[in-house]
């Protein structure tokens, strides 16, 4: 009986740790979000996309052709893309589940707050327009890279995404990204300029692949188990929701029986998984192969 509440208090503590590290890296992935975006982008007159880029629009329209006069070095895209981003929770709501939701709303809210309270830098903190372009590529793809490693999201085209493509089989993410950003470079045509729409697509380019390094559930990970112990397999399904091979093994050498499982998951969920293991046979053995291709029934999380 006290080896099961001990059990029960070690699994609590990991818990508690993992959701402290997710508020953490939603926090820090807001941060460097709102840095790339006010210190980096808006200064050097280029435009995010997606729902970012459409509130840069906004709020252009607002404080610009409506006259709406503003604090020096304060700037209303961060509370244009909360509001717009109303609607989009219900969705997230509908398609993703109350926790996830949840969390987006969080990341959402500080990331909008964050930008309300750093200053547009004027004149910009780097005069080259392609070198912002650059680093505020990195720092903004890192940061929804980060949040979306805490499995939370900065809302916008994404839930859209997940919702449509849920709804209609032709639609996906990258097919509403491709839409927004659509929208918004065709806007600062008109707006704008040509030189203006080639930068923001430069940093279109760079924050995606920088999200694509930083977010690890894009990453497949195969993982073969070989232990003598039961249990490991259960573990996994109950834990993590996975699936598990599992067949029965010998050693050449030995002889002994041994259990051979194998488990699909993303880099993200490696390091629980290796803690289910150690937890019930320290002695297993594991390989891990990552960036496999997976075809089928497998669950792609966010």
């Amino acid at each position: 009986m006290k080896l099961i509440v001990e059990k029960g208090k070690n699994l609590a503590c990991e818990k508690n740790i993992e959701v402290g590290r997710q508020v953490g890296n939603i926090i820090l992935g807001s941060l460097l979000c709102a840095v790339g975006v006010n210190l980096l982008i808006i200064p050097a007159k280029c435009f995010t996309g997606g729902f970012m880029g459409i509130s840069q629009l906004i709020g252009i329209f607002i404080t610009g052709a409506l006259g709406i006069p503003l604090p020096k070095g304060m700037d209303i895209t961060g509370a244009v893309y909360f509001i717009i981003n109303l609607p989009v929770f219900y969705l997230g709501l509908k398609t993703l589940g109350k926790k996830f939701t949840i969390k987006t709303i969080l990341t959402v809210a500080i990331q909008s707050g964050m930008m309300l309270a750093i200053p547009i830098c004027t004149p910009p903190i780097i005069s080259d327009r392609l070198t912002s372009c650059l680093i505020g590529g990195l720092a903004y793809g890192a940061g929804v890279g980060i949040v979306l490693k805490a499995r939370s999201s900065g809302g916008g085209g994404d839930i859209v995404g997940l919702y449509l493509a849920k709804k209609y089989k032709n639609m996906s993410v990258g097919s509403v990204t491709i839409i927004l950003n659509a929208i918004v470079c065709a806007a600062c045509i008109f707006l704008y300029d040509l030189e203006t729409v080639t930068y923001s697509l430069i940093f279109m380019a760079v924050s995606s692949f920088a999200i694509d390094r930083f977010h690890a559930q894009n990453i497949n990970i195969s993982i073969m188990i070989f232990s003598k112990k039961t249990g490991i397999a259960k573990a996994v399904m109950e834990e993590t929701g996975r699936g598990v091979t599992d067949w029965e093994g010998e050693g050449a050498y030995t002889g002994d029986k041994s259990n051979i499982l194998i488990v699909v998951v993303s880099k993200y969920e490696v390091s629980q998984i290796k803690k289910i293991v150690r937890r019930i046979d320290p002695n297993a053995f594991m390989i891990l192969t990552e960036g496999c291709s997976v075809a089928g029934n497998y669950e792609k999380r966010l």
